[in-house]
C-alpha cells in the first residue's frame, strides 16, 4: 500500500506539474505598417509568418500561443500607445516586427521599461544594437550597417567612387546614409552631396534632379518600400541610369522588385538576408507562405518567423516566459531554422547570419513571376554585421 501510495502521489505530482506547464500562455503582438508604404513587405504577411512559427513549434509542449496585430501607421506616438496598451492591459508578452526605425526605437525603450521582449525584424537602424541596445531586444533580420557594407561596399569596389544620397528624413534614412557614407569613405570614395526627403513621399523629382546635376557616379537611395519604388520609377523617367549614373537601392526587397518589374529594376544590386529561392527549405516554406498570402515573403516576414520560432524554443528551454530567463536562453542557444540556417544572438541583441548580395535579373533570364535575383556573393556571418566591439552597446563587457 505504501508503494502504491508513493506511485499515486508521484503521478499526481507529475500531472500537477504538467497542468501548470500547460498553462504557459504566450501572447505575441505583431506591430507594423498595415496600410501604408511598408504594408507589402510587413503588414498582414508578418502576422501570418508569426502564426506559421507558432504552428511549426507545435502544440504538444505545454505552450499555447496567441498572435494579434496592429497598425502603427509609421508614427512613433501611435506605436507607443499601442505598445503600452498591449503591455499594460492586454497581456502581450512580446512585440514582433515593427518596421520604421523611429517607431522601433520607441518600442525598444517601452519594452525595456515594462520588462517584456521585443523581436525586431522590420526596422533597420543599427543603433538598436549600438548606443540604444537593450537587454530586452533582439534585432533579427538586417540592419543599416549590413546593408551599407553589402551594397555600398560592392558599388565602391565596382568603381562607384563619388556618391550623392537621396535620404528619407527620419531615423532609418539618417542611419543608412551615415553607415553607407562611412563605407564609401573607408574604401577611398567621396560623398559629394545629400538631400533629405519627406517621409513618406510620392514626388521625388526635385531631389533626383539635384542628384543628377551633382554628377555623382552613384545615387544612393537611403529609403525603402514605396519610397524606393517611386524613386526608381522616377529616376527611370529622367533617364538617370541611361546617362551613366548608377542607382544604389540601399534597402530593397523582392516585393519592391516584383512591383517595379524587371524592365525597370534589371541590373540593380542589393543586399538581403533571405530570398525565397535560396535552397529547398526556403522554397518549401515560401510556397506555404504564398498559399496563405498570395505572394512570396519578404526578408522581414521571414525574419518574423525565425525570431518567433527561436523565442518559443527559448521559452521551452527556460521552462518559463520570464523575460530575463528567456533572453538568456535566446543568447545561449544557437539559432537554427529553415530560412536563415544556423546562427547566434550576440550579447548586444544582434542576430548574426549570412547576408547575400543579389543582382536583379534581366527579363530574358527570368523563368517565372518571382524569379528575380541572381546571387552575386554570400557575405559570411562573421563579416555581414558590425563587429561586437564597435557598436558602443553598454551590454558588451
Amino acid at each position: 500500500m505504501k508503494k502504491t501510495g508513493f506511485i499515486l502521489a508521484s503521478l499526481a505530482g507529475l500531472l500537477m506539474a504538467g497542468t501548470a506547464y500547460a498553462q504557459t500562455k504566450i501572447k505575441i503582438g505583431v506591430m507594423n505598417d498595415r496600410s501604408g508604404i511598408y504594408a507589402d513587405i510587413t503588414g498582414e504577411g508578418s502576422a501570418v509568418a508569426a502564426q506559421m512559427a507558432a504552428d511549426d513549434f507545435g502544440t504538444d509542449k505545454g505552450i499555447t500561443v496567441e498572435v494579434i496585430s496592429a497598425d502603427h501607421q509609421n508614427k512613433p506616438d501611435v506605436g507607443s500607445n499601442i505598445a503600452r496598451q498591449w503591455y499594460d492591459t492586454e497581456g502581450v508578452d512580446v512585440i514582433a516586427d515593427v518596421p520604421t526605425s523611429s517607431v522601433a526605437l520607441a518600442i525598444n525603450d517601452i519594452t525595456k521599461e515594462k520588462n517584456k521582449i521585443f523581436l525586431n525584424s522590420g526596422a533597420a537602424s543599427s543603433d538598436l544594437t549600438g548606443s540604444k541596445c537593450s537587454p530586452n531586444t533582439v534585432h533579427w533580420t538586417y540592419d543599416t550597417w549590413a546593408l551599407a557594407n553589402g551594397t555600398g561596399g560592392a558599388m565602391v569596389a565596382a568603381g562607384g567612387k563619388t556618391w550623392f544620397f537621396v535620404t528619407a528624413d527620419y531615423a532609418f534614412g539618417h542611419a543608412l546614409e551615415r553607415d553607407t557614407s562611412a563605407v564609401v569613405k573607408a574604401n577611398g570614395g567621396e560623398v559629394i552631396g545629400a538631400v533629405r526627403t519627406p517621409f513618406p513621399g510620392t514626388d521625388f523629382s526635385s531631389f533626383l534632379l539635384q542628384a543628377q546635376t551633382s554628377g555623382a557616379q552613384v545615387i544612393g537611395l537611403a529609403n525603402a518600400g514605396g519610397d524606393t519604388i517611386n524613386s526608381i520609377k522616377q529616376a527611370s523617367e529622367f533617364g538617370i541610369t541611361q546617362g551613366g549614373q548608377a542607382l544604389a537601392g540601399l534597402l530593397m526587397f523582392v516585393n519592391d522588385v516584383h512591383a517595379l518589374g524587371l524592365d525597370v529594376a534589371q541590373g540593380l544590386v542589393l543586399t538581403e538576408s533571405f530570398y525565397w529561392d535560396l535552397n529547398d527549405q526556403t522554397r518549401e516554406w515560401s510556397a506555404k507562405f504564398e498559399e496563405k498570402t498570395g505572394k512570396k515573403p519578404s526578408m522581414i516576414q521571414a525574419g518574423v518567423y525565425g525570431a518567433v520560432l527561436h523565442y518559443l524554443k527559448a521559452v521551452e528551454a527556460a521552462g518559463s516566459k520570464d523575460p530575463a530567463a528567456v533572453m538568456a536562453k535566446m543568447k545561449e542557444m544557437p539559432t537554427d531554422d529553415p530560412l536563415f540556417g544556423k546562427g547566434v544572438v550576440r550579447a548586444d541583441g544582434r542576430k548574426v547570419h549570412d547576408m547575400y548580395l543579389f543582382r536583379v535579373k534581366k527579363p530574358e533570364d527570368s523563368k517565372g513571376e518571382w524569379d528575380l535575383y541572381e546571387t552575386v556573393a554570400t557575405i559570411p556571418a562573421d563579416k555581414a554585421f558590425r563587429p561586437l566591439a564597435d557598436g558602443g552597446c553598454p551590454l558588451v563587457k
